[in-house]
C-alpha cells in the first residue's frame, strides 16, 4: 500500500495483523512521521519506531540537540533561521552546509563545503530559497566516513564509505548526487565500501557504542542507522541519526552490514517482524486491552501491497 491521503480510510476498512513500515511520507516538516501517527491513532501494531522518534530524526538541530545533551559526540553546529543570520565567531572552517528538515542527502551538494564567509552565506541562501526552511551548518569532519546499523539492541558491523576513489568528482561525502547515482563509474561517484571497517577492535567498539547511544537517545524501536564521521583524533562524531533507513538489497546500506552479520536480506525482515510482535505481546500482557488493533482481523485481506501483510499469531 501507498501511503497515500486515503490511507486512514483504508485501515478502516481491511483487517491489519501488523504494517512493515517503510513510508516516508509526501509533504510537511515530520513527513516521515505521519502513518506512524495514523497507525498510532488507530491502534495498529507497526514495525520501527514511533511518530515521535521519527519527527524528531528528521529535524537535524533538535537530532543534535539530544545528542549534545546526552554527551555524544556530534560536530558543533549553529542553526541559521533566515539567510541573514551571522555567523558564531567559535566555528571553524571547513564548515558544511544543509537544510534543517531533509533525508537522502537533499540539499546536499559539492559546493555545501565551504571555506569562507561569503561562500558560506551563498550556501545558505540557495538552500533556503530553494527548501524555505532552517539551515545547518556544522563544522565539517575531514575524516573516516562510517555507518553503523542497529537491529534490535545490537550494533552490526561497521560500514567505511571510501571516497577517495570519488575525488575527481569532487563528491568527497554523501552528497545528493552520490545517494542518487552511487556506483556511476562514468561520473566518478564509486566510492569503495568495506564491511567490517578497517577500523581496530577498539575503535570498532568505540564506533558502534555510540551509534547504540544514539540509537537510544533518540528513542530509536527495531532499527536505526547512524552515520559518523571520525575526527583527527578518532573521536566518532556522529552526524545523524536515520530511523527509517533503505532495506533495498540492491543499493541501501543497512543490508550490507547484515549481510556482513551472517543475516540473509529474508532473514533481516523477518527479524524486524519478529521484534514488533514481540513488543505488542508485551504490550498486550502489561496493559489488557490496550495496545491492540481497533481493526480487529476476520478475513484474510485481499489486497495487495509491499508494506501491509498479514502475519501468523
Amino acid at each position: 500500500m501507498e501511503a497515500t491521503e486515503d490511507l486512514p480510510q483504508w485501515f478502516l476498512t481491511h483487517a491489519v495483523d501488523l504494517v512493515f513500515n517503510i513510508a516516508e511520507g509526501t509533504h510537511g516538516e515530520h513527513r516521515e512521521s505521519q502513518v506512524p501517527a495514523i497507525l498510532e491513532s488507530l491502534g495498529v501494531p507497526f514495525t520501527g519506531s514511533n511518530s515521535i522518534t521519527l519527527a524528531l530524526a528528521l529535524d537535524k538541530a533538535k537530532t543534535k540537540q539530544i545528542l549534545a545533551f546526552e554527551g555524544i559526540p556530534t560536530p558543533p553546529w549553529q542553526l541559521f533561521p533566515n539567510p541573514t543570520t551571522r555567523l558564531n565567531p567559535q566555528l571553524e572552517f571547513p564548515l558544511i552546509v544543509k537544510p534543517n528538515r531533509e533525508g537522502s542527502s537533499k540539499g546536499i551538494w559539492r559546493e555545501s563545503v565551504v571555506g569562507d564567509e561569503a561562500s558560506l552565506h551563498r550556501q545558505v541562501a540557495h538552500i533556503y530559497d530553494r527548501y524555505r526552511q532552517e539551515v545547518l551548518v556544522e563544522e565539517f569532519i575531514d575524516g573516516m566516513e562510517l555507518t553503523v546499523g542497529v537491529i534490535g539492541t545490537e550494533a552490526l558491523p561497521v560500514l567505511e564509505i571510501n571516497f577517495a576513489p570519488c575525488e575527481p568528482s569532487g563528491e568527497f561525502f554523501y552528497s545528493w548526487r552520490m545517494k542518487e547515482f552511487q556506483g556511476n563509474a562514468s561520473m566518478g561517484l564509486t566510492p569503495r565500501l568495506s564491511c567490517p571497517a578497517r577500523l581496530d577492535a577498539a575503535r570498532t567498539a568505540q564506533v558502534q557504542e555510540v551509534a547504540l547511544r544514539a540509537h537510544c537517545a533518540l528513542g530509536c524501536i527495531d532499527l536505526s542507522r547512524t552515520d559518523i564521521r571520525l575526527g583527527a583524533d578518532g573521536t566518532p562524531f556522529v552526524l545523524e541519526v536515520n530511523p527509517l533507513p533503505g532495506l533495498s538489497p540492491l543499493d541501501s546500506n543497512f543490508p550490507i552490514m547484515t549481510t556482513a552479520a551472517g543475516l540473509s536480506h529474508q532473514a533481516l525482515i523477518q527479524r524486524i517482524v519478529e521484534l514488533a510482535m514481540a513488543r505488542y505481546r508485551q504490550i498486550s500482557r502489561s496493559q489488557p486491552g490496550e495496545g491492540r488493533s481497533r481493526v480487529h482481523p476476520q478475513e484474510r485481506s485481499t489486497s495487495q501491497g509491499l508494506a501491509v501483510s498479514r502475519v501468523a499469531p
